[in-house]
């Protein structure tokens, strides 16, 4: 059975451009894929005409020789003899298709090899065709659900393809400030970017000690394979919300406390919150506005072992009371008094 024109099948004019040509293919590609009509033969044979089209039409080579030459450009034997087309190394007819690079070279006994989809990869064309499968936290197509029935793909000249792992995809999630340190679980809703139908649920844990901007790999819960290769990943970027008064860098954990002046001077106890509850700490006399105070073991834990901590640095700011009654003034002019006198008798005994 002759097979159709090309541009026919694509449903272009022979004067279409490459972005005309690569639309339409989108477009039908879309509309008769196995994955959307499962068990449907006939739009099955239509996607892989579509396919074989575009497999030609959008290579300039390969174009070429198809409006030159039609059909007969592509059967073996064609090229032995000095028609147009270009020829690589040893003289072998070479021209890349649309998914891979085809090598007609001739055996010692006369006949044809060929090596197909050395390199092929089918992301880019599935990723325009079904768009960005994630909006937000939502999520997007795993490798379950849509897309998730393998086809064989054929390579548009009725050989079967090679395998190949379906592209990954990316989403984000957000996690408080204490979730980051414990971890926690996070149930995403997956949904089709096309129509917005929920495809299903997703458990993802959340590992301790996760920081902002890190990445956690689901495996196979990206794009479908093809050719019965196996789906890509999920790559889920962590973003932490911020946390008022509390700071993270790496393990240690930073936030501030006031102490009153009284204790600054004569040192005592005060209470510190961590997100480990509260403790008490001994403040040495003598502390000065600025310090840090170490609280060991109270940061986050480590990423690859959760049973090391960081810790937890506290900043001390010292209470200042905005008003004091009159007796209260009184006696800080007394102290104020007792430590000049004590800063001249230490000057008088140096001199």
């Amino acid at each position: 059975m002759a097979k159709r024109d090309f541009y026919e099948v694509l449903g272009v004019g022979r004067n279409a451009d490459d972005r005309e040509i690569k639309r339409a293919y989108r477009k039908l590609a879309k509309k008769y894929h196995p994955d959307t009509n499962p068990g449907d033969k006939q739009a099955e044979q239509k996607f892989k005409e579509v396919t074989e089209a575009y497999n030609v039409l959008s290579d300039s080579e390969k174009k070429k020789l198809y409006d030159q030459f039609g059909m007969a450009a592509f059967e073996e034997g064609f090229g032995a003899g000095n028609q147009s087309g270009f020829h690589g190394e040893s003289g072998r007819q070479t021209w890349g298709s649309g998914f891979g690079d085809f090598d007609f070279g001739q055996n010692g006994n006369g006949t044809y090899r060929e090596y197909h989809f050395e390199n092929g990869d089918m992301g880019d064309i599935f990723g325009d065709i079904f768009g960005n499968m994630f909006h937000g936290e939502s999520g997007g197509f795993s490798g379950e659900g849509f897309g998730s029935r393998r086809s064989g793909f054929q390579d548009g000249f009725g050989r079967s393809a090679r395998s190949g792992k379906g592209s990954d995809l990316q989403s984000e999630v957000s996690v408080s400030f204490e979730d980051s340190v414990f971890g926690c679980e996070r149930m995403l809703q997956l949904s089709s970017g096309e129509s917005g139908e929920k495809i299903q649920k997703l458990q993802v844990h959340i590992p301790a000690g996760i920081e902002d901007g890190k990445s956690i790999r689901l495996k196979g819960k990206g794009n479908p394979g093809y050719g019965g290769g196996p789906a890509g990943d999920l790559l889920l970027k962590i973003h932490v919300e911020p946390k008022a008064g509390w700071e993270r860098k790496g393990a240690d954990i930073y936030t501030t406390a006031e102490i009153p002046f009284i204790t600054a001077v004569l040192g005592g106890e005060e209470k510190f919150s961590t997100l480990y509850g509260d403790v008490m700490c001994k403040i040495p006399a003598g502390t000065q506005s600025g310090g840090k105070i170490r609280l060991r073991g109270k940061g986050a834990p480590a990423l690859k072992n959760p049973s090391v901590r960081g810790d937890q640095y506290v900043t001390i700011r010292i209470q200042v009371p905005k008003t004091v009654n009159p007796e209260a003034a009184e006696k800080l002019k007394e102290y104020d008094q007792a430590m000049k006198r004590g800063y001249s008798g230490k000057r008088g005994s140096a001199a």
